[in-house]
């Protein structure tokens, strides 16, 4: 008798062993539901080196991440990238830390995302501004109609300024902030033909002094509304602005806070929009890796900001809504690069 329970003393505990080794490898660092004993999805993201707080797309990256944790009950988190060199070491922390889905902001990632899905094929990536080939099937890619949005803000310009200069600043000279470039000069000359542009990148998405000195030299050569697309190099562009009483453009978020009475508008991109969907899909199991998804002015992911109104008047706001509504039914296209712009304006 004494026997028999020892031996099934003994095959209780390897059993309890044995369920707590594979719960524990497969689900690591997993929290749980205690209603339903579900496991909470984990979100991981990764910003380009312009940080959380870049008044800009990495904080709407976020705050849409945010709003998947408190609507559909994902655990999230962050890592920013103090460098390049980062970006592969983040994903890395991430794969440690079994997170279901690593979701990369920012065209300068893609080259350690794409990496990262080769390495891990059974991990979930996305990535934000740029498209991965789509025989990567662990990888989604959301895109914006950027060029849009900046052609609107450019329209505002065009339509705004009294001396008929206008600037725009970019970050850096990569493919997603020309959207923002070309798209703007393109509104700029549609509402006003006889409009200078001036046009420098700061090589940076974070130097906020160099924005602000960029600013600075476009308003002194006689700009008097200048459109930045660079992460927090916009920051000093738009302080610059609230110094000389001029106006700047804001992009991606509503930016009119950093100054009411100078930011004229902003160029939205709701990245925000595109990360909920993104994770909501994840949660609902309809997650496809190797697909695009571009959102714009049907999905209310781009547009112009509602604070515009504070400072544009009615008239110009008539005339942009026009816009849209021939936007949308396909009258009017948006060039994206130099070569696209070229060919629109022969």
């Amino acid at each position: 008798m004494e026997l028999n329970k020892i031996v099934s003393l003994a095959m209780s505990v390897v059993l309890s062993t044995s369920l707590l080794i594979g719960c524990s490898s497969k689900n690591k660092d997993k929290f749980y539901n205690e209603s339903n004993k579900k496991a909470i999805l984990k979100v991981g993201m990764i910003t380009d080196v312009a940080g959380v707080n870049d008044q800009s797309f990495n904080q709407s990256a976020w705050e849409g991440l945010q709003k998947a944790k408190e609507e559909l009950g994902v655990d999230v988190t962050y890592l920013e990238s103090k460098q390049d060199s980062d970006y592969a070491a983040n994903i890395e922390t991430f794969v440690d830390e079994d997170v279901d889905l690593i979701l990369g902001v920012g065209a300068k990632l893609a080259p350690a995302i794409e990496e990262g899905a080769g390495l891990y094929p059974d991990q979930k990536f996305a990535i934000v501004d740029e498209e991965l080939p789509s025989d990567i099937k662990n990888v989604k890619s959301i895109l914006f109609n950027s060029q849009e949005a900046a052609y609107l803000v450019g329209l505002i310009a065009g339509k705004m300024t009294k001396t008929n200069n206008v600037g725009f600043i970019g970050g850096m000279e990569i493919p997603v902030i020309d959207t923002f470039k070309y798209g703007y000069m393109a509104g700029v000359k549609n509402a006003n033909s006889n409009v200078q542009i001036q046009d420098q990148f700061a090589n940076s998405f974070t130097d906020q002094a160099k924005g602000k000195a960029i600013a600075n030299q476009m308003y002194g050569q006689g700009a008097d509304i200048i459109f930045i697309a660079g992460g927090d190099v916009g920051t000093g562009a738009i302080e610059a602005a609230k110094e000389k009483n001029k106006y700047a453009i804001g992009v991606d978020r509503d930016q009119s806070d950093l100054a009411p009475k100078n930011v004229l508008t902003s160029a939205i991109k709701r990245v925000d929009v595109g990360v909920y969907e993104t994770v909501k899909n994840l949660v609902d199991g309809n997650f496809e890796g190797g697909t695009i998804t571009v959102y714009g002015l049907d999905q209310d992911a781009i547009g112009i900001a509602p604070t515009t109104k504070n400072l544009v008047p009615k008239d110009v706001l008539d005339y942009v809504n026009e816009e849209i509504e021939k936007l949308k039914k396909g009258d009017i296209k948006v060039p994206k690069d130099k070569s696209e712009y070229n060919a629109i304006m022969k």
